[in-house]
């Protein structure tokens, strides 16, 4: 079985249920989804996204690593009329080159946030 390695920093969200902030295996990081709770009843979408970035970009860093090994991204949103909004904050964390990603719209996401992103990065 291939060794893992438990990845948490306090400067993002605990987790709220079994599963860790990040786990590294084989050079290869997964990235549990983030949310912003202190931001998402502010119904400011960019704010929100933004505030979800940061928490990703803490998680990264703790494993010591940055947005330029982000390969693959999942955005989850509440409502895809935000998209244009979410997209121009996400995409100036990920300069020049972005990663794969989906975006898809689901009826609800924990805690009633609006946007929930995941990240896979590789060393």
């Amino acid at each position: 079985m291939p060794t893992k390695k438990i990845i948490f920093t306090p400067d993002a969200p605990a987790p709220i249920g079994p599963y860790n902030q990040a786990v590294m295996v084989n050079g290869t990081l997964y990235v549990s989804g983030q949310i912003a709770l202190d931001v998402a009843s502010s119904g400011d979408i960019q704010a929100e996204t933004r505030k979800v970035m940061e928490n990703l970009g803490a998680i990264l860093k703790a494993a010591e690593l940055s947005f330029e090994n982000v390969v693959k991204a999942t955005i989850f949103v509440k409502d895809l009329n935000n998209f244009g909004a979410i997209n121009e904050v996400y995409g100036s964390f990920f300069t020049p080159d972005p990663p794969a990603r989906e975006t898809v719209e689901v009826a609800r996401l924990p805690k009633d946030v609006n946007v929930e992103i995941s990240v896979i990065a590789v060393v």
